[in-house]
């Protein structure tokens, strides 16, 4: 259980690791290409590893030395699995839907597996996508939901739609085997796309392996089959996400916060609009070439759309708390399939603390400006709710949190770095 340390005012500078979100698609791309790539920057953590995990399994070496990992991708060719080969991947839903795609390359029998939350996150209109394109794979245990069994042979090609609303992540899985298929790929996006940045990201790091992808918005992409990606080195950015919660110290204290390694003006990540959001609510941003200044101020309500970025919901939720007025968070009915129901646990944990938020459907309501006090808290393993809570230690005295290493998922050097603060 850690206890945070509460704080008067904070004036800080934090180096920010690796993305996680451009590491894992670093990861696959170099895999599929045929030899050597070196990412730097590398984020070693507990879901990248499990996707360096996958990679092996797949016959593609990797070889992890510090901030540095040398990949060794096998142009596609993966090796045949003999038997059934289980690939597990905890709780990473990234590494499960992107990898998706990626095992139907190989050849053989594959069952993707996890943890028994992993088991909760939907992957059904991803299998469905792969069934239309020739893929034979089905949910095994329950309709809609992992495990997933491949009998892998390929990726035939073809025209597929898919629903928008539910997950990037399985646009972003076709996106990237998209190159292996035996014919052109068609991905026709049905509805809204949640999560759009993540796309880009996905796009980007295409490109920077030399895949270009035709597109009409985010309404239809087209892959043409027979390219390849190149080996290259390639630097991954700081991980948007995780500078979050050091904004989010400077902001409920009304300090300072320097995040290096950041490139707010280049940057694909699109957590990086939660620096917009934060001006509007009264922090003033310096924006840098590779690092962003975040500086506290008197904050007011705000109501905002965080479809494309749902993952700084906690962060904003957590801030929200010190603001005049009330903030409305809505468009993210797809945070219960994350780590956690992440709108109602944290709805539930900031209520622990004697605030006032409403739930909703697809959001939340948080009234500032309530006296809080300390409790034991709970991430329900969700390592954005954990970095959140800490964001909130810093003003209220005695909070804690149980679990506190589940911020391993994405950052081990969480609590290294926030207790230096």
């Amino acid at each position: 259980m850690k206890e945070i340390r509460s704080r008067p005012s904070i004036d800080a500078t934090v180096g920010i690791p690796g993305s996680k979100s451009v590491t894992h698609r670093a990861l696959i791309t170099a895999g599929l290409a045929q030899g050597k790539s070196l990412l730097k920057e590398f984020l070693t953590c507990e879901d990248t590893l499990y996707t360096v995990s996958a990679l092996r399994e797949l016959g593609v070496q990797i070889s992890i030395e510090g901030e540095n990992t040398t990949v060794i991708g096998l142009g596609g060719d993966f090796s045949a699995a003999p038997g059934k080969k289980e690939i597990y991947v905890g709780n990473s839903g990234t590494s499960y839907r992107l990898l998706l795609s990626i095992v139907a390359l190989a050849r053989g029998e594959y069952i993707l597996t996890g943890t028994p939350r992993m088991h909760t996150r939907p992957v059904g209109d991803l299998v469905k996508a792969l069934n239309r394109l020739g893929v034979e794979a089905s949910c095994i245990e329950q309709d809609n939901f992992p495990p997933v069994s491949i009998n892998a042979r390929g990726i035939p090609g073809g025209h597929v739609k898919i629903p928008g609303g539910q997950s990037s992540q399985f646009v972003s899985s076709l996106l990237l085997s998209g190159p292996y298929a035996e014919s052109d790929i068609e991905i026709e996006v049905t509805g809204s796309l949640v999560s759009r940045p993540y796309v880009d990201v996905t796009l980007d790091v295409m490109q920077s392996f030399g895949i270009p992808v035709n597109r009409d918005g985010y309404r239809y992409f087209r892959v043409t089959a027979g390219q390849r990606y190149c080996p290259c080195r390639f630097k991954i950015d700081g991980d948007v996400s995780s500078a979050s919660y050091f904004w989010g110290a400077a902001a409920v204290t009304g300090g300072t916060v320097v995040t290096e390694n950041i490139h707010p003006h280049t940057t694909r990540q699109g957590d990086i609009a939660l620096l917009d959001i934060m001006e509007e609510m009264g922090c003033r941003i310096e924006r840098e070439t590779d690092r962003v200044v975040v500086h506290g101020g008197l904050l007011s309500g705000i109501e905002v759309d965080m479809g494309a970025i749902p993952d700084m919901v906690p962060t904003l939720a957590a801030i929200a708390l010190f603001a005049e007025g009330k903030t409305t968070i809505r468009n993210v009915p797809h945070l219960r399939h994350k780590e956690s129901d992440r709108l109602g646990d944290t709805a539930l944990e900031l209520r622990r603390l004697g605030s006032r938020v409403e739930e909703r459907d697809d959001g939340l309501i948080i009234h500032g400006g309530e006296s809080l006090s300390g409790a034991t808290t709970d991430p329900h393993n969700d390592h954005r709710l954990a970095m959140s809570l800490a964001v909130v230690g810093l003003r209220v005295p005695g909070i804690k949190i149980k679990n506190e290493n589940c911020v391993e998922k994405s950052f081990p050097r969480f609590w290294e770095l926030w207790d230096s603060l």
